[in-house]
């Protein structure tokens, strides 16, 4: 299951683009080693101050866009207001009038907020290089910056220059250690190296500095994701059960339901042999759903995720004829959907490739598993195990270090990874 970037409002996501301490905010010192915020209001600053500790503390939701919007009625000609207004926006669309109105006001804005917000942009845009030399610069410029360390540390891990970005996040830490974030990207960063003890240390450390109720995302699953690549899915499911439990205590589960959480259960049990679990914990994500707050799309877009799950569990069960009328079931969904429904269709390949490879049909599973989301590294999992099934050990490997090479920490690589790692030691 993949959360689309606005799915929560202000998501893990697209609160990583949002790096930025209330130490660091409009605090020019005087030798101008911190950037200077465009702004001669007072409310402006108090409540991007308060955005600022909203997000470094992980309590994201709709009240970060309304300050987000006070912002910028305090002052309209505020650029870095109507950036945090399209950081904290619900969708893309709502998104792009915004960050072109930053952009224009930028023009005189200080040089430190023009550049920065330009150099956000590019790493939005995967022009990482790009966007790598401004941050470079303004660290050189602004060396007590700690928003311009974090920005730097997220590039340097999206660019795979993990020590890089240890240095970055550290020096953050450094600069200001008092919030959580931080220590969830450095540990992030040693998931990414394979240290996954020291990971732990750092999200534990992350979850002790946490606000009550917040329910932070990042630390809790980091800790899922490293049990996962050391095999322990046990401790994995207790790690990810435990959050689920907190998700429903903290006001976040009135925003978006925890369903989530239990499609990730669900797959630990589907993946790891427990197929039957795997359905209950899909049915009950998936009650969390009608009583949502959702609109009746997304409501029927977890209503196919949930069948999707359901028959690739039977599948595993040995089920087939049961998991195919699931897979029919879900194909009539997309043609019905017309033309917003033709997005799922690498879904139903990915379902209809996944039960062809549970019936041993290799072929078959190649031919669907070709026209999935393969930037997806457990799709390619499935395709990497289809080819060596056929005899294409060629096509097998070149997807296997692929799936090692990616550097996003998502659930699909977690349960990709190990696997690619090893086949490729063989």
């Amino acid at each position: 299951m993949k959360l689309s970037k606005y799915a929560l409002g202000v998501s893990a996501a697209a609160a990583a683009l949002l790096i930025v301490a209330v130490s660091s905010f409009g605090s020019t010192g005087p030798n101008g080693k911190k950037i200077e915020f465009t702004t001669n209001s007072k409310e402006a600053k108090e409540s991007v101050a308060q955005i600022v500790n909203r997000i470094e503390t992980f309590q994201f939701g709709p009240q970060v866009n309304e300050l987000a919007k006070k912002a910028v009625d305090a002052d309209p000609n505020f650029a870095f207001g109507y950036y945090l207004l399209a950081t904290t926006a619900n969708s893309p669309a709502e998104a792009k009038p915004f960050a072109d109105k930053a952009v224009e006001l930028a023009k005189n804005a200080s040089d430190g907020e023009r550049r920065y917000i330009e150099a956000v942009l590019l790493t939005r845009a995967q022009k990482l290089n790009e966007a790598l030399a401004i941050f470079l610069d303004l660290a050189k410029h602004y060396p007590e910056d700690r928003m311009v360390q974090m920005l730097l540390g997220q590039v340097y891990t999206n660019m795979g220059k993990l020590d890089e970005a240890k240095a970055a996040f550290e020096r953050a830490a450094q600069l200001d250690g008092s919030t959580p974030r931080v220590y969830t990207f450095l540990g992030n960063v040693e998931l990414l190296k394979g240290d996954y003890g020291k990971a732990r240390e750092l999200f534990n450390k992350s979850l002790a500095k946490q606000v009550k109720d917040s329910a932070p995302f990042g630390p809790n699953y980091g800790l899922a994701y490293s049990y996962i690549y050391q095999g322990d899915i046990k401790s994995a499911l207790k790690t990810l059960e435990a959050y689920q439990a907190e998700y429903n205590r903290s006001p976040q589960q009135q925003q978006f339901p925890a369903v989530f959480i239990w499609n990730s259960i669900a797959r630990l049990h589907l993946e790891f042999g427990k197929p039957e679990d795997a359905i209950k914990a899909y049915q009950s994500g998936y009650e969390t759903i009608p009583g949502s707050n959702l609109d009746e799309v997304q409501k029927k877009t977890w209503l196919g995720r949930m069948h999707h799950g359901k028959a690739r569990s039977l599948a595993k069960m040995g089920k087939r004829e049961e998991a195919w009328k699931e897979a029919e079931l879900i194909k009539k969904m997309i043609e019905e959907g017309g033309k917003e429904g033709e997005q799922y269709w690498p879904s139903y390949h990915y379902l209809a490739g996944y039960l062809q490879l549970e019936a041993g049909d290799y072929a078959k599973a190649v031919e669907h598993l070709k026209q999935t989301d393969l930037t997806d590294p457990f799709h390619k999992l499935l395709l990497a195990r289809a080819y060596e099934k056929t005899g294409d050990k060629t096509s097998a490997q070149k997807l296997y270090v692929e799936i090692t090479e990616y550097n996003q920490l998502t659930l699909e690589r977690a349960l990709a990874y190990p696997e690619a790692k090893k086949k490729l030691k063989a």
